[in-house]
């Protein structure tokens, strides 16, 4: 523990997103999402499964709204189904009733629980029909003109949510689902994954294309609804620290600069400044899109708050020479060891994510520097457990690395706060439940909630589900 504190009106909860948590593909009225269709191709999925049923949620929130009061959590972050309330998807088709009563109970009983609804409009599943009508973000003026309509049935059936995020993560919708082919659709240049795409060009020109959207939705909740509703818009955008894998080497530090530009900037850029960052114009040239005036006024000054989700961090290895064509880091090498062989931190069962809370205090730092110290909110933060799912329930509910992960973070958020001076204002640790966890599916925890997916999705809360209250306990300060 730090002597260090946070604001009084600190907002801390759990998050979700609704394909990993919700199932009930079909129910009410629900089309496919992109996700149902990437995951009943062979091969795409590490245990081959899908969220058709994940943690039945749909059919649950009664359990979870109890789970997140048991757990005294004050917000919760989940996500809407876009093919639950337009299965379809487009400005044109019918709205789905059944689909939109479903989320409006939903904010009514998380309200009547005394926990706020912050609610993310899309969470990577596209409804299928788009990809399959024009190419979904491939085609910058339908999807945007599309996303806006979406944003605006959504705003109008829920204007007692206060918190909203347009995207979460668009860095992962653009290069894993169109540079390395990991998520859907699965557009690669790598013919063996998939027999469409093209990794050089497509990742950029989506990444604009939800830049644009987000813009959009933002502006339409400004003009039409917050004068009436009050409340706050903003994207969510994923990153983690960077060191240099050799300190002694100027490439290698410069590199780390350039690197969280390759991830973050790239978003946050054109929220804030209006542009690209200029590394990314130099490696990319004419392949990374151009603002039209009309799209610029609508992106630069989209944030009423920062949505940050960060897990860890990685040393960076600048590369020489020309960069490859595919290449979206930024012309260097992201590793887990620096030059003398010393691991970020312990390793866990995701191969990318290995702890290390300092890097997550001095990427806020580096963020609000950047940035002109926006409101941030930690809108994901959290650790898998290395061979978690393979261990008896009574050790898997005893997830003390899991509580020191949380621990350490939180402290390093306090830090951040106090010592540094960033206006960081809300946390959401990832998840509320163990869920489809993407590509990896069933195999990898996250949760601080057991489910149990072979009985019946029971709900079993962890050690780490009880501890996170006392940290904000300790660090929140008495109003």
């Amino acid at each position: 523990m730090t002597t260090s504190k946070l604001p009084s009106d600190f907002l801390w909860g759990f998050a979700t997103a609704s394909y990993q948590i919700e199932g009930s593909p079909d129910a009410d009225g629900r089309l496919p999402a992109n996700w149902d269709t990437f995951t009943s191709i062979p091969g795409k999925v590490a245990d081959g499964s899908s969220g058709a049923v994940a943690c039945d949620s749909y059919n649950r929130t009664d359990e979870d709204i109890a789970l997140l009061k048991q757990c005294r959590a004050k917000a919760y972050r989940f996500s809407l189904s876009w093919s639950r309330i337009i299965p379809l998807g487009g400005r044109n088709d019918p709205v789905n009733e059944k689909g939109i009563q479903h989320y409006v109970k939903f904010v009514d009983d998380l309200l009547a629980a005394g926990i706020t609804p912050m609610v993310t409009l899309f969470h990577w599943d596209l409804p299928d029909n788009l990809d399959k009508r024009y190419g979904g973000f491939l085609n910058k003026e339908e999807f945007v003109a599309d996303f806006a309509n979406y944003a605006r049935v959504v705003y109008k059936a829920l204007p007692k949510v206060k918190h909203w995020i347009t995207f979460n993560e668009p860095w992962c919708s653009s290069i894993l689902g169109y540079s390395t082919g990991l998520f859907a659709p699965g557009r690669t240049s790598d013919r063996t994954k998939s027999a469409e795409g093209d990794s050089s060009r497509e990742p950029w020109i989506v990444g604009h294309s939800l830049l644009v959207a987000h813009g959009a939705a933002v502006k339409v909740y400004r003009d039409e609804f917050k004068p009436q509703n009050g409340g706050e818009i903003g994207i969510t955008l994923n990153g983690d620290w960077a060191m240099p894998w050799d300190p002694e080497n100027p490439a290698d530090v410069e590199a780390c600069d350039r690197k969280i530009e390759f991830s973050i900037s790239w978003f946050a850029d054109p929220v804030y400044f209006g542009k690209y960052p200029d590394s990314m114009r130099k490696q990319l040239g004419d392949r990374l899109p151009e603002f039209t005036e009309e799209d610029a006024a609508l992106v630069k000054g989209s944030n009423d708050f920062y949505g940050m989700n960060h897990y860890c961090a990685n040393y960076i290895k600048n590369k020489t020479g020309e960069a490859d064509p595919d290449d979206f880091l930024g012309n260097l090498e992201s590793l887990l060891e620096d030059k003398n062989g010393t691991p970020v931190g312990p390793e866990t069962q995701s191969a990318w994510l290995q702890p290390h809370p300092e890097g997550f205090r001095k990427l806020l730092k580096w963020l609000s520097d950047r940035y002109g110290k926006p409101k941030i909110y930690v809108t994901e933060n959290g650790t898998s457990l290395k061979g978690e799912n393979d261990l008896p329930i009574d050790q898997l509910l005893n997830d003390e690395f899991r509580v020191n992960y949380f621990r350490g973070y939180i402290a390093a958020m306090a830090d951040s706060y106090t010592l540094d001076g960033v206006n960081v204002r809300a946390y959401m640790a990832w998840s509320l439940l163990d869920n489809f966890e993407w590509a990896e599916g069933y195999e990898t925890r996250f949760g601080v909630t057991y489910v149990d997916y072979e009985g019946g999705q029971k709900r079993h809360p962890k050690k780490s589900a009880k501890e996170i209250g006392n940290f904000f306990d300790q660090y929140i300060e008495k109003s």
